[in-house]
């Protein structure tokens, strides 16, 4: 690995009476970092999503763009994956910031250059490129998480952390129409929210830092008292990735449970947004205007969705995850079933679906990524998470991008909706076969 990647070392400690007032102010500045420096991901992610009423009025077809859009899910499934276990034996705040920068400019070159945009062999790639750059956001995030928050208070920081993919997600509708404005380009949904994110990344790069001892601080687990079972100092020791594999992962039974749970819930959160813009308008008769304000509110809906998830979970469930999971992808279903059949004519209820959707479905994701986490060693965290996301982009999101564009090419919109009402009754199936297993670990 290149020098300049390695974790940074642990260094002398910090004398006692320094240690608390440093500790709470790297916390709330490491925080800010990862994340706005995550928000700044999603500023990158599926700006070609809105751009694909511009590219069929250039004459591609829905399956032509959803084959296309699927590079992005499936380089992101593999490298969420395969960069998280890169990522646990790695400097976070580099990591992050790196992919970051990556993406922007790969993104700006999209919007500016017609060659870009010249064939569906061509947007695969370079859509390729941009989903295995993409992974490398989630994980040093999340190895920050576990090193600076303790399990007890984990839960709430975790899913206020994860809004941060709405709050950037939802942000790329409003510089694309303030892109449209300036330029009347609607080219312009790549590079404008791509000039946001290289600043976002230069702030992630100054405010993160990597473990607690490496400024001096003892580990998280020593200054909350917070202890998890079987915890020793070897817990402190970097892992080899043989041993995060084969020891933490792949021989876990309820994470690949909950992979598979990711694989539905994953299809449904990017079936209902990356064809958001596109539904609206051929079926509802919304007008471009109108459509990347309802995609901009699914997203920043999930802001309160998840952060009342994660207190249901921890409160109403005593820190289990999979009954708030099912709770939640209930309700989901229930709000598929009104998106999918009223009547268009009936704007107020559409946008009302909609958001109810988005409202929802952010705190099952959330918790998929939060159960991983605690499934595994704080050391092997990135690659937990990125085994999870692997499954949820690699099947869910997909399917979502080229299983949903053939199925309604060939179907219409009502074969699309059958797909997505019974991805969340296998979601819900596959949290259920969590609940003795979750249930056992926490007697």
């Amino acid at each position: 690995m290149f020098d300049w990647l390695k974790p940074s070392p642990h260094i002398a400690a910090l004398p006692k009476d320094k240690i608390d007032a440093t500790y709470k102010r790297m916390r709330l500045q490491i925080f800010l970092g990862i994340f706005f420096g995550y928000a700044g991901y999603y500023l990158v992610r599926k700006n070609f999503t809105l751009a694909m009423p511009g590219l069929i009025e250039m004459g591609y077809s829905k399956t032509q763009l959803g084959f296309a859009l699927s590079g992005v899910s499936i380089a992101y499934g593999l490298s969420k994956f395969l960069m998280g276990n890169i990522s646990d034996r790695s400097n976070p705040r580099v990591f992050l910031a790196l992919g970051l920068v990556l993406s922007a400019l790969l993104t700006i070159f999209i919007g500016t250059s017609s060659w870009a945009l010249s064939s569906v062999g061509v947007m695969f790639a370079l859509l390729f490129i941009n989903g295995w750059v993409q992974g490398m956001g989630w994980p040093p995030a999340g190895r920050t998480m576990v090193h600076w928050w303790s399990h007890k208070e984990r839960g709430k920081v975790v899913a206020l952390w994860n809004t941060a993919h709405n709050v950037g997600g939802g942000l790329v509708a409003p510089l694309f129409l303030l892109g449209m404005t300036l330029f009347n380009d609607w080219h312009s949904a790549f590079y404008v929210p791509a000039a946001f994110a290289l600043l976002i990344a230069g702030f992630a790069f100054f405010t993160m830092r990597d473990t607690p001892q490496s400024v001096g601080l003892p580990s998280i687990e020593e200054y909350k008292n917070d202890y998890p079972a079987g915890y020793d100092q070897s817990k402190e020791q970097e892992l080899s990735g043989k041993e995060i594999f084969f020891k933490y992962v792949f021989n876990n039974k309820l994470l690949w449970y909950i992979a598979f749970a990711n694989v539905f819930v994953y299809l449904i959160r990017y079936g209902v947004l990356d064809w958001a813009p596109t539904y609206l308008k051929e079926v509802k008769g919304f007008s471009l205007n109108k459509s990347s304000w309802a995609y901009f509110f699914y997203e920043w809906a999930g802001i309160p969705g998840t952060l009342l998830c994660g207190w249901v979970s921890d409160k109403v469930f005593q820190g289990r995850r999979a009954p708030a999971g099912i709770l939640f992808m209930l309700l989901v279903g229930v709000a598929l079933l009104v998106y999918w059949l009223n009547p268009a004519g009936n704007p107020v209820v559409d946008i009302a679906a909609l958001i109810s959707i988005g409202f929802l479905i952010y705190g099952p994701v959330m918790l998929i990524g939060l159960h991983a986490l605690e499934l595994a060693p704080k050391k092997a965290a990135g690659t937990a998470a990125g085994f999870t996301g692997f499954f949820g982009y690699i099947g869910g999101s997909v399917a979502a991008s080229a299983l949903l564009g053939w199925t309604v090419e060939r179907f219409g919109w009502n074969g699309g909706f059958i797909i997505l009402v019974a991805s969340c009754v296998l979601a819900i199936l596959f949290m259920a076969f969590t609940l003795k297993g979750e249930r056992a670990a926490q007697a």
